[in-house]
């Protein structure tokens, strides 16, 4: 299989988690996620008042500089350790 395909599996595996991860492994996933589909972070930080949204933008810009392949396979790394932490 390609990177790209254990990529996709383990993103759809994630979904099927029994529990649901805390916030950090959350942000973790979240970061490398966008890192791996669209590049470097290429918004503007969202206002004060947008907790969540600048939660997710801080863990997206986190992985800056990471190279696609770089972030899928630390993405695939993360959900394996998630799927056996939490299971499916």
């Amino acid at each position: 299989m390609s990177l790209q395909d254990d990529f996709d599996n383990a993103a759809a595996d994630v979904k099927k988690l029994k529990t649901r991860p805390n916030d950090e492994e959350l942000k973790e996933l979240y970061g490398l996620y966008k890192q791996s589909v669209v590049g470097d972070i290429n918004i503007e930080c969202p206002g004060m008042l947008d907790l969540k949204g600048k939660a997710k933008w801080e863990a997206w810009n986190l992985q800056k500089g990471l190279s696609k392949e770089d972030a899928m396979s630390a993405y695939i790394s993360k959900a394996k350790e998630l799927i056996e932490k939490y299971g499916i």
